[in-house]
């Protein structure tokens, strides 16, 4: 029996400057879809009556509406989900909340959709209406607490196990195409391609090496796969952590200390001196309101990320990747007096001989 299969939207590969080097674009490519660490991942299921998608009907030339909302046992599963991932004590935290206008990840339950999630941080270019994230069948059947692990993973920054181009896998193509042809995901050749046989950019994967115990590895049956060997009568991962899955994303979301950032002054810079990968906070207590600039210079690729902080906990305001350009990141905010705002800082590479340095003016 086939399973049923998490479907990521097909997209793009994303397009970089000419002429980077080798170094800068793995960093660009490993780190572009990360959340900064420290973020607050706020999440939000659909509970409204227009909360829905309208569908047509086959052969009858009709349209129905299927609901996004799920029942409170789904959700709990979901919930519970989300809680594994944060007693990893990882540096991101998730609080659900009421209003979707507030929330980054918004979930929803519409049967018959497939089970899908945004990836990492391309949630914020969904608009605020729209799902995020989305469960397409069950979660408290047998086996299938897995798939809400699995696409909260990939709302962490994670892609399938399967497409890691260190796997070695050496599918049975046609068979393959047929077999997610008919039920019960009855996918077109192009996702099938996408999901299943298209390999990863090896700077994109969780890891060097392939991990077939990952909460991000497919289930398959017998005659997909003709090597490795092993895996020819199938491939059953147990819908469970790995510790390759813990150990990417701690090394992504390093726990975070308690300790008070240092305070970015208005108009002074702040060295960064930071290694590829490494991340820097600042807050900002602005002693008038106005509309701010908040950037880096110097002779790098970075992420500047700027958060308020709302009853104790920051909240997303604006960021931008300098992506690979000539041009720094740069974001302009209004900021209000007597509030408190966070800057957090992410270097993906430096090829100057200046020091990177962030400020606010």
């Amino acid at each position: 029996m086939t399973a049923r299969y998490c479907s990521l939207a097909q997209q793009s590969a994303p397009v970089f400057a000419p002429g980077l080097t080798a170094e800068r674009l793995s960093a660009l490519i490993s780190g572009r879809q990360m959340w900064v660490n420290g973020t607050v991942l706020h999440y939000y299921f659909f509970d409204g009556d227009g909360d829905d998608s309208v569908i047509a009907v086959p052969g009858t030339g009709e349209s129905r509406r299927v609901s996004w909302v799920g029942p409170k046992e789904q959700q709990d599963v979901v919930r519970e989900c989300f809680q594994e991932w944060r007693d990893l004590g990882i540096g991101l935290h998730f609080v659900e909340v009421g209003d979707r206008s507030e929330a980054e990840l918004r979930i929803g339950f519409q049967l018959g959709d497939g089970s899908w999630s945004t990836v990492g941080k391309d949630a914020l270019r969904v608009g605020r209406g729209e799902r995020t994230m989305n469960f397409g069948w069950d979660l408290t059947a047998p086996g299938e607490r897995g798939t809400a692990l699995h696409e909260i993973g990939h709302a962490l920054g994670m892609l399938h196990e399967h497409q890691n181009p260190f796997a070695g896998i050496h599918w049975d193509d046609e068979a393959v195409y047929a077999d997610l042809a008919g039920p019960p995901n009855f996918w077109s050749r192009d996702r099938t391609f996408f999901n299943i046989l298209r390999k990863l950019d090896p700077d994109e994967v969780n890891g060097s090496v392939w991990d077939p115990q990952s909460i991000m590895e497919y289930p398959f049956s017998d005659g997909l796969i003709l090597e490795p060997e092993q895996y020819r009568a199938g491939l059953n991962p147990p819908g469970t952590l790995s510790p390759a899955d813990k150990e990417f994303v701690l090394r992504w979301y390093p726990p975070t200390e308690a300790l008070q950032p240092p305070e970015l002054q208005p108009f002074r810079s702040a060295p960064l001196r930071l290694a590829p990968g490494e991340q820097a906070d600042f807050t900002i207590e602005p002693p008038e309101t106005r509309e701010y600039s908040v950037g880096t210079f110097g002779d790098s690729d970075t992420v500047v990320v700027v958060f308020e902080e709302r009853d104790g906990e920051p909240r997303f305001l604006s960021g931008q990747d300098d992506g690979g350009t000539p041009h720094n990141a740069a974001i302009k905010v209004r900021l209000v007096k007597g509030r408190r705002y966070f800057v957090r800082v992410r270097l993906h590479s430096t090829w100057g001989s200046g020091d990177t340095a962030v400020m606010c003016w």
